[in-house]
């Protein structure tokens, strides 16, 4: 669906920013329905995804995974695109756009740092100046991704308050914004914020679903069972979805960060541990206390590691047509180390705790299941992460 002209899914969403940002939101949304419909936008972006991202991203079939679950498992290679995760389809876009309201200065908020490369990225290859907000707690755990968007021209501003981590982070490139705002464009991350981002990243997103759909036919001549995705702030998963909404046969599985457990508190658990309440200028879903303040979150996944959620993913949760889970920290590396041995694919931290639902859940799925998992990203900024974690 899209969202009315308040930028409401229902009840979540909206435009909960200073009045600073309301023109330059408008602007973005005003470029961005324009530009969807010219032919020359259209170009350009399906040029650079396919001779620069790499598009499309095969559909493989995970034999090893499929016998140890029993289920026909499919992976939707992400991890295979230039930079390593499906980010990049969203920076792509938005650059166009940035370049076509003649913005001359980029910023972008990044947890596991893959947004923040994908922004480096793009901003080297047009020669746009750029800087990375990024928490301190990130950079420690993430040091390899931050010395990649360093190696391509970014400058990573290092984020010391609060949490120091995703929310954190967010909260500083806003602030920036609202400073910058006539010559600079945020590259947000993922399908969050206030509106118009959250409909204008499941857009450039979507094209995962739409390949899946096309290739799923191909290789096995009907639709899946069932297709499963991690859930952050949520981009990878309703790209994935977002093409099956109307598949009533389809159920769709969003897998949050369960970290140390729910009951600890420890988690990143919207769904399963929060209430609806607004952050970062949209309403949805949000761990919070009963004041209303964020609360602290946890997980061995710094891209999971995130307080909010997209508005769209709190409408179709209440709606019932995405379920929502959550797998733990020792689940998640669990399925990380068996599809490396397995598969010989070294999954990031988030994709992994999709292919845990997956393994965890193998018989309430039923039987013979045809399966699609989005390993959305790549594992090197990982490794060390889950050396120090089993070692």
């Amino acid at each position: 669906m899209n969202p009315d002209k308040k930028g409401m899914f229902g009840k979540f969403g909206g435009k909960f920013v200073p009045e600073t940002l309301m023109n330059a939101l408008s602007e973005l949304e005003k470029c961005y329905k324009k530009c969807v419909k010219e032919k020359s936008f259209k170009n350009e972006l399906t040029y650079y995804l396919s001779e620069y991202a790499g598009r499309p991203t095969p559909l493989y079939y995970a034999k090893r995974l499929s016998e140890k679950i029993n289920h026909r498992v499919y992976l939707k290679r992400e991890d295979l695109l230039h930079t390593g995760a499906h980010k990049i389809n969203n920076t792509i876009g938005q650059i166009l756009l940035a370049r076509r309201m003649g913005k001359r200065r980029i910023i972008a908020e990044t947890g596991a740092g893959q947004h923040g490369v994908a922004t480096a990225t793009v901003c080297a290859m047009f020669g746009i100046k750029c800087e990375i907000y990024m928490g301190e707690e990130d950079i420690r755990r993430q040091n390899l991704n931050v010395f990649r968007m360093k190696l391509l021209g970014a400058n990573v501003i290092n984020v010391t308050s609060g949490s120091r981590t995703l929310k954190d982070a967010m909260n500083e490139a806003i602030r920036d914004w609202v400073t910058n705002v006539r010559s600079t464009h945020y590259i947000l991350g993922s399908v969050g914020g206030p509106h118009p981002y959250p409909m204008i990243v499941r857009d450039f997103q979507k094209i995962i679903g739409l390949e899946t759909r096309r290739q799923i036919f191909k290789k096995e001549g009907r639709l899946p069972d069932y297709l499963i995705a991690c859930v952050g702030g949520g981009s990878n998963a309703l790209g994935l979805f977002y093409d099956f909404l109307r598949d009533k046969k389809v159920k769709l599985i969003g897998v949050e960060a369960g970290g140390l457990g729910i009951e600890t508190g420890k988690h990143a658990a919207r769904f399963k541990g929060g209430t609806v309440g607004v952050l970062h200028g949209s309403k949805s879903y949000v761990l919070q206390d009963k004041d209303g303040q964020i609360s602290a979150t946890h997980s061995v996944s710094a891209g999971l590691d995130y307080a909010g959620v997209g508005p769209e993913h709190s409408y179709f949760f209440e709606k019932g047509r995405i379920r929502y889970d959550a797998v733990s920290d020792d689940e998640a590396v669990s399925a990380f180390t068996f599809l490396c041995e397995n598969e010989g694919i070294i999954p990031a931290l988030e994709s992994a705790h999709a292919v845990a639902y997956a393994i965890k859940n193998r018989r309430k799925l039923g039987r013979n299941r045809l399966i699609v998992i989005n390993l959305s990203g790549r594992g090197d900024k990982d490794v060390q992460v889950v050396s120090d974690y089993i070692s």
